[in-house]
């Protein structure tokens, strides 16, 4: 077999298809197809028997009228052979891809009109509608809980798949605003009755959420062998808004929505590529940061010296550059998804819808107009919601498919963007 040259860089193991060519350095990962790379971090001799390494390899999928790459990735160890009798397991991930076959929605039943909030600020539907898009909102109330929302909203991604509560191998909750300080996706795992106590955790990344826990699902099921895992994006920014800032609380709405990411074969993976980004320098433009507690200043510092210990704090209410968030989104967004449909190697033209975090219709028409995707092909249903964070995209698809727009085999350009600065889009296909 011929041996490959490569640019100089980290270490490697560079594979044909599990036949090792030789360590390498590479500084750009060119993908050709039927290659693997093996990234094998660099480790002292007396460790080398028992290196991890992670693959990603190139595979092709057929299209109706052609084909393209999927770029995969899979795990190994080094001498895993002496500890242990699976030796097909490396090849067994390196064939794993993962679809989503069932998703579902929740929503607070009190809903909020321009015309109501026109009661408590200086505002109106027309000033509200024409800015935002937005109409209607909906508020958790009285003693509805996000929790129950997200777990609603599991229930029903669970059906539509047709797998059972047990057969859950992974819950991540993506959310900014948990019922509990420590996370709440152990308590969406109660409420659904899992009795195998799969792993449940939080990802913290605003209304870039679900996007990074889409993409952290696939990770799990193609280096992890996970099987069923369970993606929910739920947030309450209503708890967090100032109700009387205009600029801000006409935007905002709680809600809930939740995918099945299932394990299949290669040849029907339906996350075909993705690209991830943050900026900490954009966090002044969108925040709520920690704050210290009024009444706990007032009282003093419990007569110590030196402030311990600590007074009591929360968060502030959100604070938003609107402008600056706009052009941030407008510049971001096209750029990630086209980076993913390159990492893909797909053509704009395979797109069938454009999902987006509802934040603002003027966002969503830029971004579209951008990326020339027309707007009957673009998924909106902020009129009715607001903004609902990492709630937004799996709430606008759920409605999208059970209404009957989204159909299988729909191949769906879905993008995130929000506080932190995040932002990140993935390429996939329905069903």
């Amino acid at each position: 077999m011929a041996n490959t040259t490569i640019a100089a860089g980290p270490t490697f193991s560079l594979q044909h298809r599990y036949q090792v060519l030789g360590r390498v350095g590479i500084s750009t990962l060119r993908q050709q197809q039927g290659h693997t790379l093996f990234f094998t971090p660099a480790v002292p001799a007396i460790r080398r028997r028992f290196c991890p390494s992670i693959g990603i390899y190139q595979d092709t999928q057929l299209f109706s009228d052609g084909t393209f790459n999927s770029v995969m990735c899979s795990s190994s160890v080094e001498g895993a052979d002496k500890v242990s009798t699976d030796q097909s397991r490396v090849s067994r991930l390196g064939s794993r891809g993962c679809k989503l076959i069932g998703c579902g929605s929740a929503v607070p039943s009190l809903n909020v009109s321009n015309d109501d909030l026109a009661k408590i600020v200086d505002t109106n539907d027309q000033w509200i509608s024409v800015r935002t898009g937005i109409r209607n909102r909906r508020v958790l109330s009285g003693k509805d809980s996000l929790t129950d929302l997200a777990a609603e909203a599991a229930r029903k991604a669970l059906e539509m798949a047709e797998v059972d509560p047990n057969d859950v191998d992974l819950i991540l909750l993506c959310s900014s605003t948990p019922e509990d300080l420590f996370g709440s996706a152990p308590q969406i795992q109660r409420a659904l009755g899992c009795k195998s106590n799969p792993l449940s955790f939080d990802i913290t990344a605003a209304c870039s959420g679900f996007m990074l826990g889409l993409v952290s699902a696939a990770c799990y099921i193609r280096g992890g062998g996970f099987k069923n895992v369970l993606v929910i994006g739920a947030d309450a920014l209503s708890r967090y808004v100032d109700w009387t800032d205009r600029g801000t609380c006409i935007l905002f709405g709680d809600a809930a929505g939740a995918v099945v990411v299932q394990a299949c074969d290669i040849g029907e993976d339906g996350l075909f590529g993705f690209d991830l980004h943050s900026d900490g320098e954009g966090q002044r433009h969108l925040n709520a940061s920690i704050k210290d507690n009024e009444t706990d200043k007032a009282f003093g510092t419990n007569g110590s010296a030196f402030g311990f210990p600590p007074t009591g704090s929360s968060y502030s209410c959100i604070q938003m550059n609107g402008k600056e968030v706009f052009r941030f989104a407008v510049r971001a967004v096209p750029q990630s998804i086209e980076a993913a449909l390159e990492n893909a190697g797909l053509p704009r033209s395979k797109i069938d819808w454009l999902l987006l975090h509802q934040a603002n219709q003027r966002i969503l028409d830029a971004v579209a107009t951008r990326l020339e995707v027309p707007s009957e092909h673009v998924i909106s249903n902020l009129a009715n919601y607001g903004n609902t964070s990492a709630a937004s995209i799996p709430l606008a698809l759920d409605e999208a498919v059970r209404s009957g727009k989204v159909q299988a085999g729909h191949v769906i350009a879905a993008a995130g963007f929000g506080a932190g600065l995040t932002w990140g889009s993935a390429i996939l296909r329905w069903g």
